[in-house]
């Protein structure tokens, strides 16, 4: 039963860091059109993402590539959670007109 909780946090972690990740990329995206400088944003977006979550993976693997392995794991889960919702809902413009 301990070993379930051993695997039980990295997973839990894993699934909290593709949500701030994918989380602040939605975010990101939608200030890009409004951004003074876009790039900037993207860039920094970007930056400031990846050192969180490759912080949250050292923190969560606790020195052990299979916690490791885990919380990756959870990490794609809602990575591809996300993508399948967001193909539920159209993307659209300012003037309500759906991209391509």
């Amino acid at each position: 039963m301990n070993e379930v909780y051993v695997y039980l946090l990295p997973l839990m972690a894993g699934i909290g860091l593709g949500l701030f990740f994918f989380g602040g990329l939605w975010l990101t995206t939608r200030q890009i059109p409004d951004a003074r400088r876009p790039a900037v944003l993207m860039i920094v977006s970007f930056l400031g993402r990846t050192g969180v979550s490759l912080a949250g993976f050292y923190l969560a693997a606790a020195g052990r590539w299979e916690r490791l392995l885990v919380a990756i794991a959870g990490f794609f889960v809602v990575r591809m959670i996300l993508i399948s919702y967001g193909r539920l809902e159209p993307t659209k413009n300012k003037d309500g007109q759906r991209w391509t």
